[in-house]
């Protein structure tokens, strides 16, 4: 059976534990979907088209991942991209109260989707997209934590700020 999974996220900016839990999907499932949500509950510091380029850029050596764009209901989205799983991560356990409460809203609305969790490996359970965005609004060091395209982008969007 070949099973799509769909990773949404805002990805804003997409980080080093996102890429971990894309290349690992990567190994499990035949096609991985990174789903960038327009996500109107937040304002998010790259446009959609912005991050769905990161996204694309820091993924392209993964021959069984595609990135696209999306402002509908997940489980619709899923639905027509054939996804059959819906892939969340996990970085703690205070993540999982609201995972577990998506998962179940999901299962309530489309019962064939199934939703997985990964966690990332040790060394990134600790990163968010806000820390991130934090410490380099203030002119920290994010190298560790992103790939170097999203650095950049980072430093030339709070460059453009001034």
């Amino acid at each position: 059976m070949q099973i799509t999974a769909i990773y949404p996220g805002t990805f804003d900016p997409i980080t080093n534990g996102h890429i971990d839990i894309i290349a690992r999907a990567a190994k499990l499932y035949h096609h991985v979907i990174i789903a960038v949500a327009v996500n109107i509950n937040k304002t998010p510091l790259f446009s959609l088209d912005e991050r769905v380029a990161l996204v694309h850029a820091v993924t392209t050596e993964f021959d069984n991942v595609s990135v696209m764009g999306f402002s509908t209901l997940l489980v619709e989205f899923a639905k027509q991209q054939g996804a059959n799983v819906i892939l969340r991560g996990l970085r703690a356990v205070s993540d999982f109260e609201y995972e577990f409460q998506l998962a179940g809203m999901n299962r309530r609305l489309s019962p064939d989707l199934e939703t997985m969790f990964l966690t990332p490996s040790e060394q990134y359970e600790f990163i968010s997209s806000t820390m991130i965005r934090e410490i380099a609004r203030l002119k920290g060091d994010v190298s560790s934590f992103v790939p170097p395209i999203v650095g950049n982008a980072l430093t030339e969007k709070f460059n453009q700020e001034k």
